[in-house]
């Protein structure tokens, strides 16, 4: 679990260490208004992939029969707005959109659940690449579907705001498998 009052101390060493002073009326609250914030905002690093699968597992089976002549369902949530904290810098992943895609192996997966699942892996610090993976990690445990797709694309502050500072740079990153990663064709639904 995120240990606020230790994230507290920490924050109130950084000002210190910044050359302010930490007890001043507009950083008197800093401490703990940061602390809160992160607990928010790194929630998902309380929990596992299998773990966020068990959360937002919801499935719908009944009267979703896929019948072996049948070829081409593809369920596909496009736009899901996230973000999320790289782990070399800890700088914000901005105006993040995720595409999710898969094939139905019989049941299919409540909608919002997708965008839940997109929603607690990006309360983590890591890589963009890892997030796409873990998404379709999750999305194949709930779906049983190996057919799995998960298209990122974001901005990131530490390429935009410091460093190089390229401002209009987005990175796209794409986690294909199954039909996604052989077919060609399946490839146009993540457009």
């Amino acid at each position: 679990m995120i240990d606020q009052r230790a994230i507290e101390e920490h924050i109130r060493g950084i000002l210190t260490a910044l050359g302010d002073d930490p007890d001043r009326e507009g950083l008197k609250d800093t401490p703990k208004r940061v602390a809160q914030m992160y607990a928010e905002v790194f929630e998902g690093m309380n929990y596992t992939n299998h773990e966020i699968a068990e959360m937002f597992g919801k499935t719908f089976e009944e009267g979703f029969e896929l019948h072996p002549d049948e070829s081409g369902r593809v369920v596909v949530m496009k736009d899901i707005d996230m973000f999320s904290y790289c782990e070399h810098h800890m700088a914000l992943m901005y105006d993040m959109k995720a595409t999710v895609a898969y094939v139905p192996k019989g049941k299919v997966i409540g909608l919002s659940k997708i965008a839940r699942v997109c929603d607690m892996v990006g309360r983590r610090l890591q890589l963009q690449e890892k997030i796409g993976r873990d998404i379709a990690d999750i999305m194949t445990e709930i779906t049983g579907s190996e057919d799995v797709a998960v298209t990122l694309e974001a901005c990131h502050s530490c390429v935009t705001a410091r460093g190089i500072k390229k401002t209009n740079t987005k990175t796209f990153t794409a986690e294909l498998r199954g039909q996604f990663r052989t077919d060609p064709a399946m490839q146009f639904y993540l457009k």
